[in-house]
């Protein structure tokens, strides 16, 4: 768990390029953050920087997929607008594709994937969340939960200045995205137990308020 995004109170404040709205769907300001990116210094990439750029990439592209096939499916606005949301989130790992000049693995095409263990969670995901409203939900919970847990990994792997500015981002609107599903499961009517997170990581962010935007 990566102590450093806690302080007492709550979460600590990122270099925030966020807008929130009263749902929790978090969006990230593309043309601010590219702008702000670019004004940071080129730093030398590991393996592992690039490797966990080009992952986030179609990560956060398989969290668009995914809820906007569920929405299609069950019609309820939390996966329309979440998607959106999400679609500024692979966004935003792009801009550092192309600060880097790497090879970007996302293709145009809803449900496709150039890494195998994302083409299989995706279809994984999608089988699971036709089956009950419950469940599709309780899949968007998952998919939160398993980019909090990679994006903690992979930002305890870079101490490149962009790079952890994308991330936090990304970090606060998963978190913020997670409490909208729980919150949206509760109201109807159903209890959501942690399926990656630990309880106590997992209380820590739903017990908290929404993480609020730019003004």
């Amino acid at each position: 768990m990566m102590l450093g995004f806690y302080v007492w109170g709550g979460f600590q404040k990122t270099n925030d390029m966020t807008t929130v709205d009263e749902s929790g769907s978090t969006s990230i300001d593309e043309p601010v953050l590219r702008s702000t990116i670019d004004q940071m210094p080129v730093e030398v990439l590991s393996d592992a920087e690039k490797a966990g750029i080009l992952y986030m990439r179609e990560e956060e592209k398989l969290a668009h997929d995914v809820y906007l096939t569920l929405y299609e499916q069950w019609n309820l606005p939390i996966f329309n607008n979440i998607a959106r949301s999400e679609q500024t989130h692979t966004d935003a790992v792009k801009t550092l594709i192309d600060k880097y000049g790497l090879v970007d693995p996302a293709t145009a095409t809803i449900g496709s994937f150039s890494n195998p263990e994302l083409q299989a969670l995706y279809e994984n995901l999608v089988n699971d969340g036709s089956i009950s409203l419950q469940d599709a939900l309780n899949v968007g919970a998952a998919v939160e939960e398993i980019d909090i847990l990679d994006l903690q990994e992979y930002l305890a792997e870079t101490d490149n200045e962009d790079i952890t500015l994308v991330y936090e981002n990304l970090m606060k609107g998963s978190r913020n995205h997670l409490r909208a599903f729980v919150s949206t499961l509760e109201r109807q009517g159903y209890d959501y137990t942690p399926q990656y997170l630990s309880q106590e990581e997992f209380d820590a962010i739903v017990s908290s308020p929404l993480e609020r935007g730019r003004s």
